[in-house]
């Protein structure tokens, strides 16, 4: 599906640029403390102008068939975007884990460490991730290393999506 750049982008937005719009497809998922399983996604990207993108994603559990077998996590947030390819995440997930993010954008390609996690009393601890995302092939490329329950940074989600 062709992109085109909006009118009114920021300048401090042209390296994440490649990112606006909806993507939509499959991914696996992984974790010392939880059983391997497969997942449907859908990440939505878009802005007014300012230097900021406002982000949402949404995901369910899939069978081995793609056929969804019930609702999972749920995030949304700002991608901030800074002179020179620097950005700054603000994110906030559905189970109770709110997140500060900083990192670069660059090539076709954006990757996000954590600067501050801080998590409800009823949810999970969460204390460091680390994310990468890329245009391959004009599909969005991302993975998502996450540091929880008493574990190392490890990978967590790894995911290959299309435009929609």
């Amino acid at each position: 599906m062709p992109f085109e750049l909006p009118e009114n982008l920021h300048p401090d937005c042209g390296p994440v640029a490649w990112l606006l719009g909806r993507w939509g497809g499959r991914g696996h998922g992984d974790y010392p403390t939880i059983d391997a399983f497969e997942y449907g996604q859908e990440l939505v990207f878009t802005h007014d102008g300012r230097p900021f993108f406002h982000y949402f994603a949404r995901s369910w559990i899939v069978d081995a068939d793609g056929q969804k077998v019930r609702e999972a996590a749920q995030e949304a947030g700002f991608l901030r975007c800074r002179p020179g390819g620097d950005m700054e995440l603000v994110l906030s997930h559905s189970s109770g884990v709110s997140e500060i993010w900083y990192g670069r954008a660059e090539a076709a390609k954006l990757e996000l460490h954590t600067a501050g996690v801080s998590y409800t009393e009823s949810a999970k601890e969460v204390t460091a991730g680390k994310r990468l995302y890329g245009n391959v092939e004009s599909d969005l490329l991302y993975a998502y290393d996450m540091q929880a329950m008493g574990q190392e940074l490890q990978p967590h989600l790894w995911a290959r999506l299309e435009r929609q």
